[in-house]
């Protein structure tokens, strides 16, 4: 006999707020009816931190620091042992979304070595002979963070600025000048601002926007730091024009960005790297960091 089960949210991005609640329905297709020991939700949010392979071989006491933390475990019976009757039925359901105590959710974020990950998942079970039936489903946890002050970053990349070059006699002379508009974006703005190649005496390729994680895990006792690329895009194609501005802009990538967190076992930071591409293939390179917030804004509660 055919029979499944699924899980409803009455939202389609499937995003909430600290504080706010989950509603939804497990719906069960069952042509002949089902007989069942009870039917279960559980709901887990937790944090898993993992080591890149450069760092294995550190001490025992940073094993223990990345064991995964737990932010949320809810465990609930639905239904008690019974029958389930033919056809299609649905199960209301509605979960207020509160951390374990002593603990903050944070928000949803799919990175390399941090991963904050939320989900349902509700089991029927069944009697020894039959197989049990289960479903999970991810739901996007945003958590709000405090605003911080904008104010514009200006810079001016010339030979004598570069730190990370060896032998400057490699790079020909050139000023490259503009702004961001902020340190500091809420996370569903665009990064903006604006770049001017005042002069360049070799021809140029390609100049790059480069978003970077930066993913830290570990306690006290010892670190392990890993950038890694989320998104690179472009923003001038050859031999741009000097002394026209160019515009930076850049949408940050759901579930790859989240607020900038800083914890006492883990950090996810990010950093932008404006990148100039000369055509024998010199890479000219300028960091910044920034810093990603959210917080509730007038226009918000367009949520669902």
């Amino acid at each position: 006999a055919k029979m499944s089960v699924d899980i409803a949210l009455d939202r389609a991005t499937r995003s909430y707020r600290a504080g706010e609640v989950i509603r939804g329905a497990v719906i069960i297709d069952a042509k002949d009816g089902l007989s069942h020991q009870g039917i279960t939700m559980s709901v887990d949010g937790s944090v898993s931190l993992q080591l890149s392979a450069k760092n294995t071989g550190l001490f025992e006491a940073f094993y223990n620091s990345i064991k995964p933390i737990q932010l949320m475990n809810l465990r609930y019976e639905m239904v008690k042992p019974g029958k389930v009757p033919k056809g299609r039925t649905q199960i209301p359901f509605e979960i207020p979304l509160s951390p374990k105590s002593g603990v903050s959710l944070y928000e949803t974020y799919h990175g390399v070595f941090v991963n904050i990950q939320y989900s349902l998942r509700v089991d029927i079970k069944r009697s020894a002979f039959s197989k049990d039936l289960s479903k999970t489903l991810e739901f996007l946890v945003q958590a709000d963070s405090k605003p911080a002050d904008a104010k514009a970053v200006n810079f001016s990349i010339s030979p004598s600025s570069l730190e990370n070059v060896a032998n400057q006699s490699n790079i020909p002379d050139f000023l490259i000048e503009g702004h961001l508009d902020s340190s500091s974006f809420h996370i569903q703005e665009a990064l903006t601002g604006e770049l001017i190649v005042r002069k360049c005496l070799e021809p140029i390729k390609s100049i790059e926007l480069q978003l970077v994680r930066v993913e830290t895990c570990g306690c006290r006792e010892g670190y392990a730091k890993d950038p890694t690329e989320i998104q690179n895009i472009q923003v001038g194609e050859g031999d741009v024009q000097r002394d026209m501005a160019i515009p930076i802009h850049m949408i940050f990538p759901r579930l790859f960005t989240c607020p900038t967190l800083i914890t006492d076992n883990f950090k996810v930071e990010f950093e932008l790297n404006v990148v100039v591409v000369l055509a024998k293939g010199e890479l000219i390179t300028e960091n910044f960091p920034l810093r990603l917030v959210r917080y509730k804004r007038g226009d918000d509660d367009v949520l669902e």
